[in-house]
Order: structure tokens, then sequence, then C-alpha cells
């Protein structure tokens, strides 16, 4: 696959912080007598206000925001265990040393997103796109174009890469190419990603004299 940058999602892709997801989650679960099953069942790839106004339905604006400052307090101070996943340090460092565009798209508010980008040393994205920065969140392709558009680049010529259904879905919405890593293998559309590995440490990227960038699979 050829392409002109990187448009990588951030929790369960670039950094490993799903103990402190479930655990932020499941305390917010037993606050209001939730199941924590079905509460990690809904919420991954999504936003949190999305998750929030799922389990909290009939209840206004108002309240709903208020458990998100609180939800978002838990998740931003919490970043106990948070490490890079294998490769993402490593691939990062690659495309900035070989000037390849890349950003950082999550469905994750400013405070937890950069706290847990800190908490894991990796390099420092062109571009950070949040959930603060668009409507609606994933699986809708607003943050990708976003994404693309900030890097001055076409959706077509950049390639997503995603751990979450969701953000598989973004992806192929925003008519981006799709490498999926660790995707649920019953998730929608997962036979469209161009590539459905398991570790970042599969992906090779070469960059040719005239500037066209190859992704392809390590042998």
């Amino acid at each position: 696959m050829q392409c002109k940058g990187f448009l990588f999602d951030l929790d369960g892709t670039l950094v490993d912080s799903l103990p402190v997801v479930e655990r932020s989650w499941c305390h917010w679960a037993d606050r209001h007598g939730i199941d924590h099953q079905d509460v990690l069942n809904f919420i991954h790839g999504k936003q949190a206000i999305t998750s929030l106004r799922h389990f909290l339905a009939g209840r206004s604006e108002e309240e709903i925001q208020a458990e998100f400052t609180y939800l978002e307090q838990i998740e931003a101070s919490d970043t106990d265990g948070i490490t890079a996943l294998p490769g993402a340090r490593e691939l990062l460092e690659h495309l900035n040393e070989a000037q390849i565009p890349w950003a950082i798209v999550t469905s994750g508010s400013i405070p937890v997103a950069h706290a847990r980008h800190k908490a894991a040393g990796l390099p420092k994205p062109e571009v950070f796109i949040t959930a603060e920065r668009v409507k609606r969140g994933k699986p809708e392709p607003d943050a990708f174009l976003l994404g693309a558009e900030l890097l001055g680049l076409a959706p077509a010529d950049c390639v997503v890469v995603e751990d979450a259904a969701a953000g598989v879905l973004a992806g192929l919405n925003a008519g981006s190419h799709v490498i999926a890593v660790n995707v649920p293998a019953d998730s929608p559309r997962l036979n469209e990603a161009d590539f459905v590995l398991t570790t970042l440490t599969a992906i090779n990227v070469s960059k040719a004299p005239d500037g066209v960038v190859t992704v392809s699979l390590k042998m």
C-alpha cells in the first residue's frame, strides 16, 4: 500500500491504557449501579460523552456534563501502568526521521489524551485531534477527516491505524486506508481493512527518493 501520511488512534493502538480505562469506567459504573461488563462492552473506541449519553439516557444534558467532568478527572489523574505498545515508539520515531507526516486522532479529551501520551513517552505529533475538536465521534469520519486536512493531505492518501471497531469504521467512512491492530475478529467491515495485525512491530514503512511512502509487512 502507498500513502502520504498516517492517522493513529491513541488508546489501544499506540498506548496500553486498558487497565486505566477499565478501572475508571468500572468505578463510574459502581457509582450508578451499572453492570461492569455492560459498560466495558460498549465504551471502547467511542467518545466518553457518547457512552455517558447511552447509559444515562433520559438524564438532562447538564447532569451528563457533570458526570463527564467527574469521569475525566479520574481518567486524567490515573496513569499508573500506562506504557507504549510494542513497536509504537519505534514506528513514530522512524516516521519523524523519514519526514513522513503523522497525527494522533483520539476519542479521548485533551486532559486524558495528553496525560496518557506523556505517560507513555511517545514522540509529539504534528497534529493531535481530541474529542473537543469534532462534533461527531467515531464511527463517524469527522476526526480522521480533520486530521488529514490539518496534515495537508487527502483522506485517501492517509493510513488510519486503529484497534477499535468504531475506529475502523471511522477510517473506512473517511475513505482512508486502514490498518487494524488487535481489532475484534467479529467487527463490522474488518475485511475491508488493508492489513489486519496483532502488533505494530509487523509494519514496515519505507520512503523512496521520489517521496513515495510504501507500507508493507515485515517478513
